[in-house]
């Protein structure tokens, strides 16, 4: 249990965070659980993989609009009454497909579920980003992400429990979007101050650091399609229910395992040559799950995959900070979660299309070349610009793909230089 000073309150700081994190958990396992059955779903409907790709990327663009809209909304409502409406319109975007004909109507619940999952996010890390000090928020950040990664995961493992067909599994998350409101509605905490609420300029990160803002682009088309059309690969090959969600559960944990030795290395050597390192290695893993047959090879490729390919975000975050300067928070933030929105709105429906063309494993060799390419940028622009001495780089941090609010949280803003490197290891990796 977290315990550390409190911000303007006698009660403990866990007491103040946890209804927050049992929001987020529900929220968090719901989303990740949904991403994995509408793919699967749609499948066993009939949907074509072109189709069931642009669900993936309808969902992306609501996430963009979320990022775009939720601050305004903030402003305007506050915290709890906007998370109570986003919470609400999740749970009915997810059981509104229970009525509707696939198609369509599927995609307009799906581009508002990006929308409203965004918003909640940006609720749920504004607030615990205005109750963390600089002595907790490394704490509050690590709780955090263990939170995303046991709820993502063990929301995966729901799908054979209820399978991905019939009304079961939709109530199942509809109750999960509902209960997210419970802890919310009953916290004692006064609503929080407004994120910031500004147009954003989406080529402010282009200037700061062109290899982010185009690294946090391609990772957006290969692990945004992952998300979508990853489960629809794994169905494909004749995988069962279980197996598809071993699949994914093992990507995610990977990912998250990996995280530390790429912020150990790249806080200590040039952070390209990191980030050019793991790329490559992800590029092979998926070259290695595109000629493989055997279950056992294809996840030994998958954990691969994830633990190389999922800390390229944060890898590509952290060198946009290197060269960041105070004030530039914002149009980082929303940048870097813009480009990779870009990217995930093309990424699922061009592999869907290149699966349908050249069946499943044109999704990795896709997935391969363009890790390949990111690779080739990277290189030319080590010949274009110096290196940040190690001295004067940021520290490494483990970042989610959740809302620009995360930055904040994880000390991001030049406002707040020194929680980056407080003495509790805030921004450590």
């Amino acid at each position: 249990m977290i315990q550390g000073s409190t911000t303007g309150e006698e009660r403990p700081l866990a007491g103040r965070i946890s209804p927050l994190l049992i929001a987020a958990a529900c929220l968090l396992g719901a989303n990740g659980l949904a991403m994995t059955m509408i793919a699967v779903r749609a499948r066993v409907e009939g949907v074509s993989d072109a189709s069931i790709g642009l669900l993936g990327s309808l969902y992306y663009a609501g996430l963009i609009c979320g990022v775009i809209l939720a601050p305004f909304l903030i402003a305007r409502a506050g915290h709890i009454r906007v998370f109570a409406a986003l919470a609400a319109i999740s749970a009915i975007a997810i059981l509104a497909i229970a009525f509707a004909p696939a198609g369509w109507p599927w995609m307009i619940a799906r581009f508002v579920s990006g929308a409203a999952f965004c918003g909640t996010a940006m609720v749920l890390e504004s607030w615990l980003n205005s109750i963390a000090s600089n002595a907790s928020r490394g704490r509050i950040l690590s709780v955090y992400r263990i939170v995303d990664l046991a709820a993502v995961m063990g929301g995966q493992f729901m799908l054979p429990i209820f399978g991905a067909t019939g009304s079961d599994i939709l109530i199942v998350l509809a109750m999960l979007f509902a209960f997210a409101l419970v802890p919310v509605a009953l916290t004692r905490e006064s609503n929080p101050a407004a994120p910031p609420a500004k147009i954003v300029n989406p080529l402010a990160l282009w200037r700061v650091s062109p290899v982010a803002m185009v690294g946090i682009f391609t990772i957006g088309l290969t692990n945004g399609a992952f998300r979508m059309v990853g489960p629809v690969y794994a169905e494909s090959i004749g995988l069962g229910l279980e197996t598809v969600a071993i699949f994914i559960a093992l990507w995610v944990f990977a990912g998250a395992l990996f995280q530390y030795p790429a912020g150990w290395m790249s806080d200590r050597v040039d952070r390209r040559w990191v980030l050019i390192g793991f790329t490559i290695a992800a590029g092979l893993a998926c070259l290695f799950i595109s000629g493989t047959s055997s279950q056992t090879d294809l996840f030994l490729g998958v954990f691969l995959f994830g633990g190389f390919a999922l800390p390229l975000y944060s890898l590509a975050a952290a060198h946009a900070n290197d060269h960041a300067k105070p004030g530039q928070f914002v149009d980082i933030a929303a940048g870097l979660t813009l480009s990779f929105g870009c990217g995930a709105v093309l990424g699922p429906f061009i592999a869907s299309l290149l699966m349908g063309m050249f069946g499943p494993a044109a999704f990795f060799v896709y997935t391969a070349t363009l890790h390949l390419a990111l690779v080739l940028f990277v290189i030319f622009r080590m010949f274009s610009r110096q290196a940040i001495p190690a001295d004067e780089r940021e520290r490494f941090v483990w970042l989610l793909r959740t809302s620009p609010m995360i930055y904040r949280l994880a000390g991001g803003d030049g406002e707040e230089t020194s929680d980056k490197q407080s003495p509790d290891g805030s921004g450590s990796a």
